[in-house]
């Protein structure tokens, strides 16, 4: 991946804020259609580029995020046949369309950190982390740099 020329805090706390939406529902935007977020979507993206002196910011699409998604789960499961499914494609061609092949830097480098209650933990999930295990009364969670 290229830098975009924004520094890492603001995408950490963008990734952030993801993760904490909830995972009740299987679409994001509930089944409303997405042209009724085109206008909005649109404006916040320019006023987000101009923000942050970044043009290509601009050109991020709602089927951008797609691809992005896509590429992300491929790279978390390696597993090509879950993400055709995710998708909803009946042609793995078009899977491969949406995963890029990108060479992640430091794939095997991970935040780790220890939950010794249960709030502990749900704030770790919450963040992203996923649970490895646990050792004597710790519960161990990782979460790739």
């Amino acid at each position: 991946m290229q830098s975009t020329g924004a520094s890492p805090a603001p995408r950490s706390k963008v990734l952030a804020m993801l993760a904490i939406l909830p995972k009740d529902k299987v679409k994001v935007f509930g089944g409303y259609p997405l042209r009724g977020f085109t206008r909005p979507f649109q404006r916040q993206r320019r006023r987000i580029a101009q923000k942050l002196g970044n043009r290509r910011i601009a050109q991020i699409h709602f089927h951008t995020l797609r691809h992005w998604k896509a590429t992300m789960e491929y790279h978390k499961t390696k597993d090509i046949l879950h993400v055709m499914r995710m998708l909803g494609h009946r042609n793995i061609r078009n899977t491969l369309i949406y995963t890029q092949l990108v060479n992640f830097e430091n794939q095997d480098e991970f935040i780790c950190k220890a939950a010794e209650t249960v709030e502990e933990a749900k704030d770790l999930i919450e963040h992203g982390f996923e649970y490895v295990g646990a050792v004597e009364d710790a519960k161990l969670f990782r979460k790739r740099k």
